[in-house]
């Protein structure tokens, strides 16, 4: 059978409850949840006056539809890749639960019918940031990926964008508040994503995905810049006290989080084992909902 009619070709025959299944898996809800919990943080963040409700859930759907779009055009065109990894072998495209036609058919809608919603609905501003995440994480990072190591930081640009998506939804602008919501998200994706790819670094060299600790086998790199973002990142991540968004608790509560987070990183970078770099990962994981939370409930 050639390229194009494996492309074609109709996909395992499931039941509808498990086609509707891995379509939903497609869009890879876990992320998409923790991208729209930091994009209401920053429309919450952004608002001045009253809080306008209707606008809020057109926001969040849009954006929601544009991480469900984006999530499943990246496993379109990594459906390759993750044929080769243990981790990703099981998702609908490897399996063949669902074809790469409708992949591709799929998230092309999602993308074009959020970036319609953001427009009409929301502001153009918010729809120009949404573009940039579409151009960004699915035509830049995701090609490059077994390309250079660069694509890390490439690939942080998009992936910082939906705090600030969500203040443009709220204001309509970008301010200094809406940009240090953006710089804390982009850094802090640099320990959270070498810590997974510390996890899995055999299966990433498996699959040709050049990752920091994949060509740099002994670790001194990834560790220095673990431990170097993460330093970056605390002062950042206390930047809305002194713009005057979030107040006094967030200050002491971030502060404490942040120790917490470097200790992490620095015990990670002290043994480069697989058990500190899982720790890291939790870390990171607990740390950004919490300030994020802070952010709001503290709010001034």
């Amino acid at each position: 059978m050639d390229t194009l009619t494996a492309e074609i070709s109709k996909p395992e025959t499931t039941g509808i409850r498990g086609r509707v299944g891995a379509f939903i898996e497609l869009t890879k809800p876990r992320i998409a949840f923790m991208l729209v919990l930091t994009s209401a943080s920053g429309f919450y963040l952004g608002t001045k006056g009253g809080f306008d409700a209707v606008l809020f859930v057109n926001s969040m759907i849009a954006i929601t539809l544009l991480a469900f779009g984006v999530a499943t055009l990246n496993q379109y065109l990594e459906r390759a890749i993750d044929a080769l990894m243990e981790r990703t072998a099981l998702r609908p495209l490897p399996t063949g639960k669902v074809s790469a036609v409708e992949a591709l058919v799929f998230g092309a809608l999602l993308c074009v019918g959020a970036e319609a919603y953001l427009y009409f609905a929301v502001n153009p501003l918010t729809a120009l940031l949404g573009l940039s995440v579409i151009v960004g994480y699915v035509f830049l990072y995701t090609p490059l990926k077994t390309r250079t190591t660069v694509s890390t930081a490439i690939g942080a640009i998009p992936g910082a964008m939906p705090p600030l998506m969500g203040w443009t939804a709220a204001a309509n602008e970008i301010t200094l508040g809406a940009w240090i919501l953006f710089v804390f998200l982009y850094l802090w994706q640099f320990p959270h994503f070498l810590a997974i790819a510390w996890i899995y670094r055999d299966q990433y060299a498996k699959a040709g995905i050049k990752m920091l600790p994949v060509v740099e086998e002994a670790g001194k790199v990834t560790v220095r810049q673990i431990v170097i973002f993460t330093l970056l990142m605390l002062p950042v991540s206390i930047g809305p006290f002194f713009v005057g968004t979030s107040g006094w608790v967030f200050l002491a509560g971030a502060s404490v989080l942040g120790i917490w987070f470097l200790f992490a990183s620095l015990r990670m970078a002290r043994d480069r084992s697989v058990k500190s770099a899982r720790r890291l990962l939790i870390a990171s994981v607990l740390y950004l909902p919490l300030v994020f939370g802070l952010m709001v409930f503290n709010h001034r």
